[in-house]
Parts: C-alpha cells; structure tokens; sequence
C-alpha cells in the first residue's frame, strides 16, 4: 500500500490510511511528484515542509490538505513523529461517469491554497471519520469497496467544501487586494501554463495591465510574473521525466512545445542541464 500512495495515480478505485511514513515521503525529497489521483490528507502530528504548485508550506497538526489532480508537490523536510490520514481516489475513478464534476468545487476552493487549518474538535471528529473509512476498507472484500464509494467521495467533498467555504468567509474581508491579485494569476498559472506562457495573456484575462500585474507580483512574493510561470513548466517537465516512461518529445508535445529542440534549450536555460542528463541524474 505504501509504495502506491505518492505516486502519479492510484491503483484501485479508492484507498485509505496512516500508512504515510517518513521513510516513504523521504523518497520524494529529490524531484516533485505530479498526481493524477486526489489525495486528501490529515495531519494529527509531525511537521511537514513541502512545496505544492509552487507555494511553499509547513504542514502542521489540524491541517487539512487536499491535493486535487494535477498537482505538482515536492517535500523538502519531515519533523517529528508523524501521524497522517490519508484518504485517496484514482484518476479512473473520478472521470468514469462524470465524477469529475462533483469535484469542480473543491477544486475551486482549493487552487492556491491546498492547506488548511481546523480546529482541533474538527480535526478529532474527522479523525475519527477516518478511522472508521479504515475499517471498512479492511473489511470489505475488493468487489464491494466500488458499491460504497460513491457515498464516501460525496461525503468527503461535500465536508471539505464546507470547511473551505466556513474558513473563508471570515478570512477574505481581511485578505490584501494585492495578495488577492496573486493568488488569481497563481491560480491561472496552473490552469494554464501548458498552452500560455505570455505574461500578457495573463494580465489581460485579470484585465489589468502587464507592468501593474508584474509589479504586484513582485512586491508581493518576491519574483517575477514569469519566473512563476516557467518554474510550474519545469516542474511538470521534471516530474514527467523522473515519473513516468514517456519520451522526450512526448513531454515536449504535452507542454506545447514548438519542437523538441526548444523545449530543450528551454529546459536547460532553466536546469543547466539536458532533459536527457536531468532524467538520468540519480
């Protein structure tokens, strides 16, 4: 079960559990991971300091975490005696018969912003949800796991959307307008930047201009419009390369590169190294 759960997608339709140790997220130290699945996680204690879709964040107990498909993530370091949930559903499963739509709010909600803080009452009761998702995945034979399910993405989604819209509602008025702009054209970034890598397409879809998005952005975090964009293409293109068996000019292809040749030079720009030399780096 372990070596299953970081990986690009899951191998049943659902899983759940505590079996996240420090020796297996240390495995994923090196590189980022891509997901296909969704993982959502629950930290009763330990720290983890990870980087998801290009926001760095120390996961701490009582955080929720909800890693939708498509996120990119990446740990840098594990504190203490961990104690993580884990709650899991495969990319086949979310897409057969349109389930992906049931997750277009939690997407929502979670883009930019993948961790969340809940008081401890919450994070016990929800603690305890998982606890009794445990046993009835350890007691339910294979063929009847797909006939519950459902019941359990709903409900899942359905507390997860909660929680986000309850904590977010007493936290925007106070949120900056600056740092709302961020967490805007982050948010577009990741819905995007496989087909758009124009800093001005993204200005114009916030309808504001280019330099007062660029200014914004870096007042606000630090570094520029399109250091972001680029670090969310290198990060796909290394995840592909580290996870996964596909060529190099089908990597090119995925991210929309013009050729492969730009896309390595590209890559290389960016890494100071080959693709070909990143994918073979132990």
């Amino acid at each position: 079960m372990e070596k299953d759960i970081p990986k690009i997608d899951l191998p049943e339709d659902w899983t759940v559990g505590t079996d996240i140790s420090k020796e297996l997220l240390g495995l994923y130290k090196n590189y980022p991971i891509r997901l296909k699945c969704e993982i959502v996680v629950l930290c009763m204690s330990g720290e983890i300091e990870a980087l998801i879709n290009l926001n760095q964040i120390t996961v701490k107990p009582y955080d929720l975490i909800t890693l939708v498909p498509g996120t990119i993530f990446q740990i840098n370091d594990l504190k203490g005696d961990l104690k993580i949930y884990f709650l899991g559903f495969s990319s086949d499963y979310i897409e057969n018969k349109d389930k992906s739509k049931s997750i277009l709010q939690a997407i929502y909600n979670t883009l930019g912003r993948p961790q969340i803080s809940i008081p401890e009452i919450g994070a016990k009761t929800m603690q305890k949800y998982f606890d009794l998702l445990i046993d009835i995945y350890s007691n339910y034979g294979e063929k009847l796991r797909p006939e519950i399910a459902v019941n359990i993405f709903i409900d899942m989604h359905k507390a997860i959307n909660m929680i986000y819209r309850k904590i977010s509602s007493i936290e925007t008025p106070n949120i900056p307008k600056s740092e709302q702009l961020c967490r805007s054209f982050t948010q577009l970034v990741m819905q995007n930047y496989m087909e758009n890598r124009n800093v001005s397409w993204y200005a114009e879809k916030l309808e504001i201009t280019h330099a007062h998005l660029c200014t914004i952005v870096k007042q606000t975090t630090g570094r520029n419009c399109a250091d972001i964009i680029s670090a969310m293409v290198i990060m796909d293109a290394k995840s592909q390369l580290k996870s996964t068996q596909l060529s190099i000019q089908q990597i090119s292809d995925s991210l929309n590169f013009a050729n492969m040749s730009f896309f390595g030079k590209y890559f290389k720009r960016h890494t100071g190294m080959s693709p070909l030399e990143y994918r073979n780096k132990g």
